[in-house]
């Protein structure tokens, strides 16, 4: 069961560990100037120039399809079509969803199916009538419309003006030779008129572009953000749904780690305890057969019998103690980490500041993971000296494990660490490993408090 810092202790190298330098030589023009020529820009501005089309086909749709459906409520037929349009809207849904995957990097999941529990139709229309998610597209297929409006007027307004002013000194002889003025008219009226047609007036235009220009990326980013929102809020799964998925994995998490925790067992006493058994009983066997043709051999088997007892009850002491200690359940965490801490190859300072005892579950759980996290201090850390501190925020019980050892833990590296973030979050628990190359390292756990 113990925790392995495996490769993570000593020195990490890697296209992740380049520093700043590297992000330098990547970026040579600051972010305000780059954001007009960046991907993601115009990856933004394609989203919102694609809304507005895809908003409009997907409010008419629904306005009708959900209009002509209340309105033959009166017959049958309204089901089938709110039905029908709900089951559209989902559909667009699923296309809206992948536009801003692929326009906006946001990973947004699947709703929670259909649970349609009998076969045909009718079924399949009341399972769509009476999910939630069906009616959440149907709402984003209502309000998405208006803000693509908006959104598709404000980009693109500012998108065109921005880059015709910028490029203004390329393309001012257009109005002198074929449209029989200056340049660009600012002004006019019936006695006078302003054209941007000096020198000055033209970089001056210019500059307003790039001005422009620089802000357009910003505020199409502002725009889309709202869009990021509505398609996680409308078109993803509930949080209610969410919260059953992650139970799920947490469930089978804990079914996992009580299988492998059983495995351990069965296989720590058929090779330890019970291998010293059978050799036990096989010796005492044979003294047995000794005992009136050579006493004193008999005798001598004897003894070495009895110091096989004693290593076979020390096993098992161990044994339990790494299923559930004794002294955890009559005397709490203060003594039950005390012994663990004694029995590591460094000094250990344990300090326990708790009102009470938390439940037995989760007190078990901070005993072995702070024993975990312990034994990968005594033969992986090279430490000098470690502490335990423990102790409860509001409905929090807290752990910090730290020691002055050479550092370099990793809990993303599929090492021990990970398995142990993923036991503690089976119980919406947390796992942070602070551990730069060179120590020290400090591994804070976070617990439910329950009382």
């Amino acid at each position: 069961m113990a925790t392995e810092y495996g490769n993570g202790y000593g020195h990490r190298s890697g296209p992740g560990f380049d520093g700043a330098g590297a992000g330098e030589r990547r970026h040579r023009l600051p972010a305000p100037l780059r954001a007009p020529i960046a991907a993601r820009s115009w990856r933004e501005f394609g989203y919102v120039m694609l809304g507005l089309p895809l908003g409009i086909l997907m409010f008419t749709f629904a306005v009708t399809m959900v209009s002509l459906g209340a309105g033959l409520l009166i017959t049958f037929l309204g089901v089938p079509v709110l039905a029908a349009a709900l089951a559209g809207c989902r559909g667009f849904g699923s296309l809206e969803r992948a536009r801003a995957r692929g326009l906006l990097d946001v990973e947004v999941a699947d709703p929670e199916p259909l649970r349609v529990r009998k076969q045909g139709p009718m079924a399949w229309m009341g399972a769509v009538l009476r999910s939630g998610a069906s009616w959440r597209h149907l709402l984003y297929a209502v309000v998405q419309f208006p803000w693509a409006v908006f959104s598709f007027t404000v980009a693109l307004s500012f998108w065109v003006y921005g880059w015709a002013l910028l490029t203004y000194p390329l393309w001012f002889w257009v109005f002198p030779m074929y449209a029989g003025q200056g340049g660009l008219q600012l002004y006019g009226d019936g006695t006078h008129s302003v054209y941007l047609d000096n020198p000055f007036e033209i970089t001056m235009t210019a500059l307003l572009g790039l001005l422009f220009t620089m802000a357009t990326p910003w505020i199409v980013r502002a725009l889309t953000s709202v869009d990021r929102l509505m398609v996680r809020g409308l078109l993803g799964p509930s949080r209610l749904a969410t919260r059953v998925v992650e139970l799920e994995s947490d469930r089978g998490a804990v079914v996992d780690t009580a299988a492998a925790d059983l495995r351990r067992i069965e296989r720590d006493l058929h090779d330890g305890a019970q291998a010293r058994l059978v050799a036990l009983a096989m010796d005492l066997g044979l003294a047995k057969e000794k005992l009136t043709e050579d006493p004193e051999a008999a005798a001598r088997m004897v003894g070495e019998a009895h110091g096989e007892v004693k290593t076979a009850l020390q096993e098992l002491r161990d044994l339990a103690r790494g299923i559930h200690p004794a002294v955890l359940t009559d005397r709490g965490l203060d003594a039950a980490l005390s012994s663990v801490a004694s029995r590591c190859t460094v000094p250990v300072r344990v300090e326990v500041d708790l009102p009470s005892r938390p439940m037995p579950a989760i007190e078990g759980i901070a005993y072995f993971t702070v024993s975990e996290l312990l034994q990968n201090i005594s033969k992986h850390s090279r430490a000098t000296r470690a502490s335990v501190d423990v102790w409860r925020v509001e409905n929090r019980l807290m752990l910090q494990v730290v020691d002055n050892g050479v550092g370099g833990a990793d809990a993303s590296s599929g090492s021990g660490l990970a398995g142990l973030a993923e036991r503690l979050d089976a119980v919406d628990g947390i796992l942070v490993v602070d551990s730069p190359v060179a120590g020290p390292t400090r591994i804070t756990a976070e617990l439910p408090w329950r009382g």
